[in-house]
C-alpha cells in the first residue's frame, strides 16, 4: 500500500485519513478512518451547447454591426408584430388619460395580489375550505336546476345572456 506519511496523519492511496496518534483498541480492530468523497468528473460540453453559444455570439455580433452602421438587423426588420399587439397599441393611443388607466392597472394588480393572500389565509383555517366547497357545490346545483334543467328556463337563460351581450357590445 503506497502512502505518504507525516508525523500525525497518513494519507493512503484509498483516499482515507488515518490518525496515527489515535489509540488502538485491539490488534484486530481497524484504525479510525475518515473517507473523503471523490470528486465528480469535469462537465463535458456537448456539441449542441457549443453550437448554441456560437450562434448566440454571432447574433450579438450581427446586432452590434447593424447598430454601428445604423441599419436594422435583418431578423428585426422582417419580423412583424402580432395582431393583438397592434390592437393593444392602437387602443393605448386612443386613451386620453393614460395616468388614470395606469393607476387603475396598478391598483388592480395590488388588489389581485391582496385577494390571493386573503384566500390563502382563509384556506389555512380549519373547516372553512370544506364549508366553502360545500356552499359552492350547493349553489352550482341550484343554478343548474333553476336555469339549465328545463327547456323554458334554459331558453330564458340563453335569451338573458344574449341581451346582456348585446348591451355590453352595443350591437343589435
Amino acid at each position: 500500500m503506497a502512502s505518504t506519511s507525516s508525523s500525525a496523519l497518513t494519507i493512503s492511496s484509498s483516499s482515507s485519513l488515518v490518525d496515527t496518534k489515535a489509540p488502538r483498541q485491539s490488534a484486530g480492530a481497524s484504525p479510525q478512518c475518515v473517507t473523503l468523497p471523490t470528486l465528480p468528473p469535469p462537465p463535458v460540453q456537448s456539441q449542441k451547447r457549443q453550437w448554441k453559444s456560437t450562434a448566440y455570439c454571432r447574433k450579438i455580433a450581427r446586432n452590434v454591426i447593424a447598430m454601428a452602421t445604423g441599419e436594422a438587423p435583418a431578423e428585426v426588420a422582417t419580423a412583424e408584430t402580432p395582431e393583438i399587439v397592434k390592437a393593444a397599441q392602437e387602443a393605448w393611443e386612443k386613451v386620453e388619460d393614460k395616468y388614470a388607466v395606469s393607476s387603475l392597472a396598478v391598483a388592480g394588480v395590488v388588489a389581485l395580489w391582496g385577494s390571493t393572500g386573503l384566500i390563502s389565509a382563509i384556506d389555512r383555517l380549519p373547516l372553512i375550505p370544506g364549508v366553502l366547497e360545500l356552499v359552492g357545490i350547493g349553489y352550482s346545483g341550484w343554478f343548474a336546476y333553476k336555469n339549465l334543467v328545463f327547456k323554458p328556463d334554459r331558453e330564458a337563460f340563453i335569451q338573458k345572456i344574449k341581451e346582456t351581450y348585446e348591451e355590453i357590445t352595443g350591437s343589435n
